[in-house]
């Protein structure tokens, strides 16, 4: 019989502490070489789109698929991610939700400040109130001890429950404000997390010395000004592949020759940051194969209950 696990058995089953170990030793075989990593394939409708994503760990492991739809009225029901035993192909099981998209992306997010933000970071500013800005803040506050949150949501009401429901959650003081300067001014960290297909804020808002993590990157569709890019001493992602398969291109694509791969760092276990007063860009595309690592390691746990 084949194992079928839901959000609700996710959550019960992995931490965020431990979604961020699993992702950043998937990161560290892709810098190796060992992990498979193709740009996510769209299968069209006249009503919308089935989109793949595909990957895993080519010697050891797993491997596997998550799809999930693009039509009018999809929900999180629609979402699977299918686990293979990346040495006898065995179906290990399924995941069925949007847990374990959600948090793979967030644990992605949580390694990447670990090696671009200031070790001394403990002052995050978070623009976006939705289901990716909670799981980048759960991650961030695994890899920093973070004191103080500032939340700004275009809803009041969104980021005020932000802010009850998360700081409830993680044990932290999160303060909703009324504008991005509030939040980002003297902030160590700025997570950009939105729905929003325009800059949510003028890129002299970043100061020196902070990271940028930003998690919508398409041409024309992006929440973060190009000017950021001109003041970062260094950019990276998590996949250099999905960067150059964005459909219409994204929206620093005149700079992709300055881009590291998040990767070659964690396998080196090198910092990104060369100075304290530097700035750190992180362009977020969601690395193909890492929520298979996420969904086994729930499927391990159901295994082993």
């Amino acid at each position: 019989m084949v194992t079928i696990l839901s959000d609700d058995d996710v959550n019960r089953l992995v931490s965020m502490r431990e979604a961020v170990d699993a992702i950043e030793g998937a990161l560290a075989r892709k810098g190796a070489g060992a992990f498979v990593t193709p740009p996510r394939h769209h299968l069209g409708t006249r009503k919308g789109a089935l989109v793949f994503t595909i990957g895993g760990d080519a010697e050891e492991g797993v491997v596997g698929f998550r799809v999930y739809g693009m039509f009018p009225g999809a929900n999180d029901e629609g979402q699977l991610v299918v686990v293979y035993d990346a040495a006898t192909g065995a179906l290990r099981g399924i995941v069925q939700g949007a847990r374990v998209g959600a948090m793979r992306t967030g644990a992605l997010g949580g390694v990447a400040i670990k090696y671009g933000a200031r070790q001394d970071a403990k002052v995050l500013a978070m623009i976006g109130s939705g289901v990716q800005a909670r799981t980048q803040l759960e991650a961030a506050a695994v890899v920093r001890e973070l004191s103080d949150v500032r939340v700004y949501s275009r809803s009041a009401e969104n980021r005020e429950s932000f802010a009850s429901e998360m700081g409830a959650a993680l044990g932290l003081r999160i303060v909703p404000v009324a504008s991005p300067a509030e939040a980002i001014g003297g902030a160590d960290i700025v997570v950009v997390a939105t729905d929003s297909r325009t800059p949510a804020f003028d890129a002299s808002l970043i100061e020196p010395g902070q990271h940028v993590t930003t998690i919508r990157l398409g041409r024309g569709q992006h929440e973060l000004e190009a000017g950021v890019a001109d003041r970062a001493g260094a950019i990276f992602t998590d996949s250099m592949e999905q960067l150059r398969s964005y459909p219409g291109g994204f929206f620093l694509e005149d700079r992709i020759d300055s881009i590291t791969d998040l990767s070659e760092h964690v396998a080196r276990g090198a910092s990104i940051r060369s100075a304290p007063d530097e700035i750190t860009l992180y362009l977020s595309t969601g690395l193909a194969g890492t929520e298979v690592v996420v969904a086994d390691l729930a499927l391990q746990r159901a295994g082993s209950g």
